[in-house]
């Protein structure tokens, strides 16, 4: 999901500690369907309760943001809002190819082929409303402040930050820097460990920083162009130019300063975007829907609440959860508020 700007942006490598009484807007979106691919069983199968309903996204909201809290860092999660209609032709997309990862989940099944079997079923995950609605339900019980985006979750985040309430994003997706957030962290809620593809070996994964405003100056760049050159490669907006990777796209943009500049480069079978569309996928970037309506506060956890949710509602076990809960009750009131009133 998102553009791949990787190659563009210099990431430092990072610690917890980094982040000590910091508060991160973490993309909620982004780092459930995180735990809906990583957190499965051997054949693919995402966990479940007695009824077959899927958990995977419980024990990945609990534990992670135990060890975000205990590390002293204050987590907020920002749902996604109404999508895009320019996003309609990427959700399609998504669709088709989470129904064939099913079919050939399915096939590698019948062969016995569990590591295929897996690989598979990561590809399938489906963040529903019934999800979206059990994880704010309990992260409400554990204390920790949620927003809920009018459209794009990122752009949300990333006026937070911009704003001065938050230290940076976190999220895997490098959208955050086209929406201006001045700082993206990676793999904040990853697993410390991460399977090689193809391989059964493991590479340990850390937290890491990119800073959007250093890199465009190391790039030469402005913000209006980094969303031209993501204009370039595609977004979930719109369709990418064929041929056209990041630093082919970054040395056409250095040379002709904005896409509009640059359309005679480009011929007209390779660009499909008119000059409208354009500007409506930029307009998304720079000046995204957001809301000046927020809250964050952190509280102690409900325990009562907790254990009613994950061990009388899908089968926790009662004895992992409360340790857990600890890790929770060390958060002190802290509280910052936004409203239409305090502009």
């Amino acid at each position: 999901m998102g553009v791949d700007l990787g190659d563009l942006f210099p990431k430092e490598q990072c610690a917890f500690e980094d982040f000590r009484d910091r508060v991160i807007v973490i993309d909620a979106y982004n780092v459930l369907h995180q735990f809906l691919s990583s957190i499965r069983q051997r054949d693919g199968t995402p966990l479940k309760d007695s009824q077959g309903r899927i958990t995977s996204h419980l024990s990945g909201l609990l534990y992670r943001t135990a060890n975000l809290v205990a590390a002293k860092i204050r987590p907020a999660y920002v749902f996604d809002g109404t999508p895009h209609p320019l996003k309609a032709r990427t959700i399609q997309q998504r669709r088709e190819r989470k129904e064939q990862a099913e079919r050939e989940w399915k096939e590698a099944l019948e062969k016995g082929d569990l590591e295929k079997a897996k690989s598979k079923a990561q590809q399938t995950s489906r963040v529903t409303s019934e999800i979206i609605e059990q994880s704010k339900q309990l992260l409400e019980a554990l204390g920790i402040p949620h927003i809920q985006a009018p459209s794009e979750g990122e752009a949300q985040a990333s006026y937070m930050v911009k704003k001065g309430d938050a230290y940076a994003v976190g999220s895997q997706d490098f959208d955050c820097l086209l929406f201006g957030s001045p700082i993206l962290i990676r793999n904040l809620t990853s697993s410390e460990k991460r399977k090689l593809p193809n391989k059964q070996a493991y590479t340990t994964v850390h937290p890491e920083c990119i800073h959007l405003e250093p890199g465009l100056q190391k790039l030469g760049i402005s913000q209006e162009q980094l969303v031209d050159i993501a204009i370039l490669l595609g977004t979930d907006f719109n369709e990418g130019v064929k041929g056209y990777g990041p630093k082919k796209s970054l040395q056409l943009l250095q040379k002709k300063g904005n896409l509009e500049n640059a359309l005679d480069t480009i011929s007209d079978s390779e660009l499909k975007l008119s000059s409208d569309e354009i500007m409506a996928v930029r307009k998304i970037f720079l000046e995204p829907t957001i809301t000046q309506d927020y809250s964050l506060q952190w509280s102690k956890p409900d325990p009562s609440a907790v254990i009613h949710i994950l061990c009388d509602e899908h089968q926790f076990s009662r004895k992992r959860i409360e340790p857990i809960l600890e890790n929770f009750s060390s958060l002190n009131q802290l509280t910052k508020q936004k409203n239409l009133f305090d502009f």
